[in-house]
């Protein structure tokens, strides 16, 4: 049993101090019954996963902790704030439709960064993103890096879900289950923009392997530390604060997001916290 579900035991079994023991162990039961049956303690599990072995460079943290989540959070929505920013202002979408997908994706993902740093205190590791110049070489290429990189914030957002939970950290979950949505719909619509099936999961993909038919990443593993986030991204040519491992350039987010675009029709612009 790992330190995770031993706290979730031993909440129930606080709150519930006047039951009898008999009652207690009844909750106790339906609890493991409940999370078990949801598939549940992987994920609060993943809250205390291992540092990544290839941890390095650019001053990442390498734990799940919730500083070090909201940290690598505030990075990578810079990083999408300018590739979306990017990608809309050079009609990487083609079609209208989809141009207004984008330009929908770049005010969402920038004013994720702007509740990330302003409101839970997040700090990106930087601001300057160099981007491979594969990214914005035509419009496949584009939509399949937003694929891609949707389902990894997708999955940063699920560990982010299960370690501030795990820390009682009720806005800061709600928060990341919120963005993790969004990152959800833009994923689906790059796909349908692509002509795939759009709306193909039925449950948002964690650590598993990637299945989805069509997908250019198919067969990569998802991961249980926030820095697999990190490790993806480089892999796939994106540096932070320093040259990736691909030819690009580097983009600085302060003065992209001067330029980033919002949509008339965007909505629900604020975190709606339960409770």
């Amino acid at each position: 049993m790992s330190d995770a579900t031993d706290l979730v035991y031993k909440t129930i079994d606080e709150q519930n101090a006047g039951a009898s023991a008999a009652t207690r162990r009844q909750l106790m039961g339906a609890a493991a019954a409940t999370i078990g049956g949801l598939g549940m303690l992987g994920l609060v599990d993943s809250a205390a996963a291992k540092p990544s072995a290839r941890a390095r460079a650019a001053n990442f943290p390498t734990d799940n902790t919730p500083e070090n989540i909201l940290t690598v959070a505030a990075t990578a929505e810079v990083l999408a704030t300018i590739v979306n920013t990017v990608g809309w202002e050079r009609g990487l979408g083609g079609d209208r439709k989809t141009q207004r997908n984008i330009k929908a994706a770049a005010g969402e993902e920038l004013i994720h960064y702007r509740v990330l740093t302003e409101t839970l205190g997040a700090k990106p590791v930087t601001k300057k993103i160099w981007v491979p110049d594969a990214v914005f070489s035509n419009r496949k290429a584009f939509l399949s890096t937003l694929e891609v990189g949707d389902q990894i914030f997708c999955n940063a957002y699920l560990i982010g879900v299960a370690a501030f939970g795990y820390a009682a950290l009720g806005l800061q979950a709600t928060v990341a289950t919120e963005f993790m949505g969004v990152e959800a719909v833009h994923r689906a619509l790059a796909r349908q923009s692509l002509g795939k099936l759009g709306n193909d999961r039925v449950f948002i993909k964690s650590d598993r392997v990637e299945t989805a038919p069509g997908a250019p990443n198919r067969g990569q593993p998802g991961f249980e530390n926030i820095f697999g986030a990190v490790e993806q991204l480089q892999g796939a040519g994106f540096g932070f604060g320093a040259k990736g491992a691909t030819p690009g350039r580097y983009f600085e987010f302060d003065k992209v997001s001067e330029r980033t675009p919002f949509d008339r029709d965007l909505n629900t612009t604020t975190p709606d916290p339960v409770g």
